[in-house]
């Protein structure tokens, strides 16, 4: 799946060409596999928007803008982050009431004045940033979300009923707390599906999802779409739109730009059609591995709490010039070897060394003063605090590093400045340093965070899902930074649940199951079915057909 352009195959001129594409190859054969075909059978527009305009301070959301979706269609929305799709898609939601236009659904005036009215006329909508209570179960999180909830015990029999169905395992009785991030997208598809809806939006629904759980879910959309529901599907993952899309329309600074049918289209061209011409290539070249930056030593750690994953025996070598990726389906281990690494979770002495030194037993400050960052999964609460402006947040990780804090105290102006020679490295739109971090698009939160860590000149930096649900200008941006910090001489580990990523960036890979990492392979010949039988394993599930 090329996100950032390029068509599946070998074709040196794509936006970024790699060995495999590999998520698309797995996933264009579920339809087959499953007896599906594309759905043709499209009929009355069930949704319809026509001039809809929304204007913040400052901003044109969205301008004239018109499109349709039929009954039974998977209709993809396409655009670069702050093209306008989330405020769209929002007004079809009832969060946000547009400033002109108007919109229709069944043949009747589309106008919620909230999103309950909006489930009422049937409506649901699977958010990118997830919308569920930490302190309440998976069941509970889902009855929020519904008028008339059944007794417990029946709703988590349909939960459970439906999750099984759909290949998204789950337990209804979990703390949401402890569920990854990809556990926490399932509670979030499954909420959404319980709904019967009759238009069912969905942003970036596979984002941390692995290809063997995207081909049931993708299955499981045709179905609904071959029983009438009508989709509107928001991705960044452009083969992925290729392979299971019927209709796009495209979306550049709030106005609809093109539509068409995105399978006559190769993701070059779709993604040309987003940004207005033709991407940056992604550059490799340049970069040889010297010696050992990052070892780790049998590390061991027990499960941080009664639903997370214990590490056990992991060792991985990491030279000067590398990118080491890691690969796993979600909740396998991937947050707690970053927590291990950037020393949230303590580690015994004699397990990490870094140039030599032993940093086991240092937290996060010291591996920071030594050169050791990390990137964590969740940009909008983890790795930046939503409610702090872009110069604050710079501060969580940057204070030492960038004499940001000097004798306990802030150096304002110093932390303005350096935000903003992120926002300028690293292209990131914004008003400016003042701006609070959850005003930023995903995309531009994204290059922030990666360009915050980059610039501090890291030994080493550790990165989970560096690209997870942004368009394919910012993916292309911050693999090229990934690309050019190696290049510099830092190594990198790059942790993601995105095939074609770590085929395009790493030069070793290796995979995360139940805790254990298996032995690095070179990228370089590694074939679908070894890929398949690493990752597999780790959820039991069916290793993937080729």
């Amino acid at each position: 799946m090329d996100e950032s352009g390029g068509s599946c195959g070998h074709d040196r001129d794509s936006i970024a060409a790699r060995p495999n594409c590999a998520i698309a190859q797995l996933r264009e054969s579920a339809l087959s596999r499953n007896g599906l075909t594309k759905g043709t059978n499209l009929t009355a527009s069930l949704f319809r928007a026509e001039g809809i305009g929304k204007t913040y301070p400052g901003v044109r959301a969205n301008d004239d803008v018109s499109f349709q979706v039929a009954e039974g269609e998977i209709h993809a929305l396409l655009g670069e982050n702050g093209a306008g799709k989330s405020t769209l898609v929002k007004m079809i939601y009832g969060l946000v009431r547009p400033d002109e236009g108007q919109m229709s659904l069944n043949g009747r005036p589309h106008a919620p004045a909230d999103p309950r009215a909006a489930r009422a006329a049937g409506v649901a909508m699977v958010f990118q940033h997830f919308s569920l209570f930490d302190a309440l179960s998976v069941a509970e999180n889902i009855a929020l979300g519904m008028e008339n909830p059944p007794p417990r015990r029946a709703l988590a029999a349909r939960i459970a009923r439906v999750s099984q169905e759909y290949g998204l395992p789950l337990n209804p009785a979990r703390r949401v707390a402890m569920l990854s991030a990809g556990e926490r997208q399932r509670v979030e598809i499954i909420r959404c599906l319980l709904q019967d809806p009759r238009l069912l939006i969905m942003d970036e629904p596979t984002s941390v999802l692995t290809p063997q759980e995207a081909e049931l879910l993708f299955a499981t959309l045709r179905k609904l779409a071959d029983q009438g529901t009508a989709i509107l599907y928001i991705s960044h993952k452009l083969e992925e739109i290729r392979a299971h899309c019927d209709r796009a329309t495209i979306l550049r600074h709030g106005r609809v730009v093109d539509s068409c049918d995105p399978r006559a289209h190769s993701a070059r061209e779709l993604a040309a059609m987003m940004v207005g011409g033709q991407m940056r290539l992604v550059d490799r070249t340049g970069r040889q591995a010297g010696e050992v930056l990052l070892e780790l030593r049998d590390l061991s750690l027990p499960a941080p709490d009664a639903e997370g994953t214990a590490l056990k025996s992991v060792s991985l070598t990491l030279r000067a010039g590398e990118i080491l990726g890691i690969g796993g389906v979600a909740g396998n281990g991937q947050e707690e070897l970053l927590a291990a690494l950037s020393g949230e979770l303590r580690s015994p002495p004699g397990t990490i060394a870094l140039e030599g030194r032993d940093l086991g037993g240092t937290g996060p400050q010291g591996r920071r003063a030594a050169g050791l960052l990390a990137a964590p999964e969740d940009r909008l609460g983890h790795a930046a605090v939503p409610d702090f402006s872009l110069a604050e947040n710079t501060l969580l990780t940057a204070g030492s590093r960038k004499g940001l804090v000097r004798g306990g105290l802030i150096d304002h102006r110093a932390a303005r400045a350096y935000a903003e020679q992120v926002i300028h490295a690293f292209d990131v739109r914004t008003p400016g340093p003042g701006t609070a971090a959850r005003a930023l698009s995903g995309g531009n939160l994204q290059k922030f965070v990666i360009g915050r860590e980059v610039l501090q000149a890291p030994r080493v930096l550790v990165v989970n899902q560096p690209t997870w649900g942004v368009d394919a200008g910012a993916a292309s941006a911050v693999r090229q930074s990934l690309l050019d910090l190696a290049r510099s001489g830092a190594g990198v580990v790059v942790i993601s649940q995105d095939l074609d990523e770590l085929l395009e960036l790493s030069d070793r890979f290796c995979a995360l199951n139940e805790g254990r990492l298996s032995e690095p392979r070179p990228t370089e010949g590694l074939s679908l079915d070894e890929i398949g039988l690493m990752l597999g394993g780790a959820h039991g599930m069916e290793v993937a057909h080729i």
